[in-house]
């Protein structure tokens, strides 16, 4: 298993650097650049902007700076500074030496702010969002599609799939206003928009009003976000668990006399969620990403208003930062995935 995951982070490697040059060239690719507007700039300003950022540069020197910027790590005996050269992502001393990791350069139009300013303050945020959302996904889905599984072509059953069906049909830019609509302006039972400053460190126990607050907030935005995968993962373990409630060793398990919650817990579900672990990897990373318009709905202060003005202004490190770490959401969520099977399925071995 040790050796299976290692040799999986260094293909992860190889699946960031190539996203890397693939976004790096669709940028540039795009006519225009990131001092392009309505009212063009004096030709001698573009220049001095282009020295300073390094724009002026050949494409693939540019390219190769970045990359020993944010995949090289460096070892240094001096702190880290003020200046944006200096801001790593990641600043660790080990006795007298210090590790930086992960220079992503500064924000073309964010004034005085450098991309991993933007990602310590609003990353966490959509991170928030976007687990939550998954939470409530799996708690919606995955009994919903027992349920309608076992009480096959019931009224049960057809009261789970219209849920499935609504949240596949109607997507977050108008589920999210109805919500908005109902619970936060007619009965007043949430807030409307914005978010909490901190979530509570243990879901289960809120020891101050703050947990209470995050709860509130979060409530609305994520249901709206995960009401969609709920319906997915409805669907997939409905029509899993009816192949699987089918197999011969479950009748076996019948005849043996086990009681019926015992041969559906033990047995069939645990082989059925197999298919269903297989999406909640990129589940995972397609409701982290999908937070960029449900932030702008409920006025969350995510990544999803940098992310999406970085594309209409050209803000090449916001774009280039954003997109590789959500590709390494994507491969270490895929990793957690393949390690769960050998959890559900015994037969599945990595050694």
């Amino acid at each position: 298993m040790v050796s299976f995951i290692i040799r999986r982070l260094l293909y992860m490697l190889v699946v960031v650097l190539v996203v890397s040059i693939i976004t790096f060239l669709l940028m540039h690719a795009v006519p225009g650049g990131p001092f392009t507007r309505e009212k063009t700039l004096p030709e001698e300003t573009i220049r001095i902007l282009n020295e300073r950022y390094h724009l002026d540069e050949p494409l693939h020197i540019q390219y190769a700076n970045y990359v020993y910027a944010v995949f090289i790590p460096h070892f240094t005996t001096t702190p880290p500074s003020t200046s944006y050269q200096d801001d790593f992502l990641l600043n660790a001393k080990v006795g007298s030496l210090w590790i930086r990791w992960m220079n992503f350069g500064p924000s073309y139009k964010s004034r005085g702010r450098t991309v991993n300013d933007i990602f310590r303050d609003n990353l966490p945020i959509s991170a928030q969002l976007g687990v939550m959302s998954l939470i409530i996904a799996v708690l919606i889905g995955v009994p919903l599609g027992i349920m309608s599984a076992l009480k096959q072509n019931t009224a049960l059953d057809y009261f789970g799939m219209g849920v499935a069906i609504f949240g596949v049909s109607v997507p977050v830019i108008v589920l999210g206003p109805i919500f908005i609509w109902i619970f936060g302006i007619e009965l007043k039972w949430l807030p409307p928009t914005g978010w909490a400053a901190k979530p509570p460190f243990f879901l289960g126990f809120l020891p101050s009003n703050l947990g209470w607050e995050f709860f509130q907030h979060a409530l609305m935005p994520s249901f709206a976000l995960g009401l969609g995968s709920s319906a997915v993962i409805a669907r997939l373990t409905r029509a899993t668990l009816l192949q699987t409630i089918r197999e011969d060793y479950i009748r076996t398990a019948r005849s043996k006399g086990l009681h019926e919650r015992v041969v559906v817990t033990r047995h069939a579900l645990k082989n059925s969620l197999i298919p269903v672990v297989t999406i909640l990897g990129p589940l995972f990373a397609a409701l982290v990403t999908g937070t960029f318009v449900t932030e702008l709905i409920f006025g969350i202060p995510g990544m999803g208003k940098y992310f999406v003005t970085s594309i209409t202004s050209r803000d090449y490190p916001v774009i280039m930062g954003t997109i590789l770490l959500y590709a390494v959401f994507l491969v270490l969520a895929n990793l957690a995935v393949d390690v769960m099977y050998a959890y559900l399925d015994p037969r599945i071995s990595y050694n």
